[in-house]
């Protein structure tokens, strides 16, 4: 079937308009409507020939130049293609080409080496590749020579073997390193002191401690066995970088193992023994070794855990009571009774006193009390009701306190140089007994007590001097929960130390100056 172009149709049209509207014809209405509909007819059939022919022409040219950029299908499931295509002039549609962009190339920007896992089949390349000293004389490997026989799977074997068992150790050598290396990185020190001058009453050689025990890397670890008793684990430390802990050379703490000073590492539920040698010094008992917090990274747990000076001048005894003198209770009291040593008069043989002075006891007794500390005096619970925690009741020694004159004194200990006096150890304190129930055999024979001490407990100097002397030590101050669990372990001490004025004047005890 052949169809009229638009040329053509349009000019069928308007020649009949002409023709009507001449004047041959004669001017009627119907006529003059008749030319008017066919000429707007004829417009319209123009303009829309033209607009579709534009419109399709734009739509093939643009599949034909970027056909990948049409728009996503975005209509209804079951209509056909054709039906999908709209010519709606005023639809604009908008094609947006992203550009990639390249990174910037930074300077100086290193990119991280990739580390390969040691691996068998890696141990068997090297090996392969190692020129060594299995070449020949005719630059062939000792594979050549020995290739097909069972020496050289043996070989192979072996050589594999000793390279990954030198990997192996070097591996477990360079971990050791790291540990040390990590626990001897120095952040600062853990003692603080921002004003000119240290408390008065820790000395210099207290503190040149402090900062050992807290700040000095280590060397070395010591394990020390001992007799029925865990063993003890000393942290040496670096040759150089400790200042003089004390006077005299001996009370460098030359250890079994040990050739510079040493501190003792004890489990984190001791560190009521930093409260302890921080009291010691405020009461001016000077009779603890120094002991400051700190933590330790090669322990599993990673807890702050006391860290105690050791003092090898000390007379360790190799016994059960762990004590320079074996005293037991009985004999114990008749040396009180005797008061051994006091204002320079020798004892007689028939009195059976020790070397160590009578107020070494009086200033024990009060530094006891106030720390609740049993296991000198009176390690079998004898005086108070104790916990299912404490050792007295875990090892029944409860049970044998119907013959309380036979009990033995533990940690009685003095210095080979200065046997007239004590030195403490082992001053774990307890803090959660309550006063109907505090131990007062500790006190029991005792009728002295040191004024130095007497006079800070009645004046209330105590809590500005300790809080003053822990905030020293910031790994304890921190462990304890700051100043408000500071103020929390002052306030037992101060009601101890109220209790024990009543004690006092309730006996009738004297309070002398006992700076011999």
């Amino acid at each position: 079937m052949t169809y009229l172009k638009p040329g053509k149709l349009c000019f069928l049209l308007v020649v009949p308009c002409v023709w009507m509207a001449s004047r041959r014809r004669p001017k009627s209405k119907r006529n003059l409507a008749i030319a008017a509909a066919c000429l707007i007819y004829a417009l319209v059939v123009m303009q829309g020939t033209v607009l579709i022919q534009v419109r399709l022409f734009d739509y093939v040219d643009r599949r034909e130049v970027a056909p990948a950029n049409r728009l996503p299908n975005s209509f209804p499931a079951g209509e056909s293609e054709q039906e999908r295509v709209t010519f709606n002039p005023n639809v604009v549609y908008i094609t947006m080409r992203s550009k990639r962009i390249k990174p910037a190339n930074i300077r100086g920007t290193v990119r991280p080496k990739l580390r390969k896992k040691w691996t068998a089949k890696r141990a068997q390349t090297m090996r392969d590749s190692d020129p060594g000293p299995f070449k020949s004389q005719g630059s062939q490997s000792i594979d050549h020579r020995l290739r097909g026989t069972e020496n050289a799977t043996r070989l192979h074997a072996t050589l594999a073997r000793a390279k990954v068992e030198r990997r192996v150790e070097s591996f477990h050598r360079a971990g050791e390193r790291r540990s040390i290396q990590a626990e001897n990185q120095n952040t600062g020190s853990n003692i603080r002191i921002y004003s000119d001058s240290a408390p008065p009453w820790l000395s210099r050689q207290d503190i040149n401690a402090m900062r050992f025990l807290a700040d000095s890397s280590i060397a070395q670890i010591h394990k020390v066995p001992q007799n029925g008793r865990r063993s003890l684990y000393l942290l040496e430390g670096v040759a150089g970088e400790q200042q003089s802990l004390n006077p005299s050379p001996r009370d460098l703490s030359k250890a079994p193992g040990c050739r510079q000073p040493c501190g003792v590492l004890k489990s984190p539920v001791d560190v009521s023994e930093v409260f302890a040698f921080h009291l010691d010094r405020i009461l001016g008992l000077n009779r603890s070794l120094p002991a400051v917090v700190r933590r330790v990274h090669f322990v599993r747990d990673g807890l702050p855990r006391p860290v105690i000076l050791w003092d090898d001048s000390l007379q360790m005894a190799d016994n059960d009571t762990q004590s320079t003198v074996k005293l037991d209770w009985m004999s114990y009291q008749q040396l009180l009774k005797w008061k051994c040593w006091v204002h320079g008069k020798v004892p007689k043989p028939d009195w059976r006193c020790t070397d160590i002075h009578h107020y070494e006891w009086c200033k024990l007794a009060l530094f006891d009390f106030l720390l609740q500390v049993y296991n000198r005096l009176d390690r079998n619970c004898c005086g108070f009701r104790p916990r299912k925690e404490d050792t007295c009741a875990q090892n029944g020694l409860k049970m044998k306190c119907d013959n309380q004159d036979n009990i033995s004194l533990f940690h009685i200990l003095y210095r080979d140089r200065d046997p007239r006096h004590l030195v403490f150890i082992d001053n774990k304190g307890f803090f959660d007994r309550n006063e109907d129930n505090l131990n007062f055999k500790v006190l029991q024979g005792i009728t002295e007590f040191p004024e130095s001490a007497i006079s800070i407990l009645k004046n209330g100097l105590l809590r500005e001097r300790l809080l003053q002397s822990l905030f020293l030590d910031q790994l304890y101050w921190e462990s304890q929960g700051g100043r408000r669990g500071i103020e929390k372990l002052i306030d037992v001490i101060e009601r101890r130390a109220t209790i024990f004025l009543t004690y006092i004047n309730a006996h009738g005890l004297k309070v002398l100056p006992m700076n011999e």
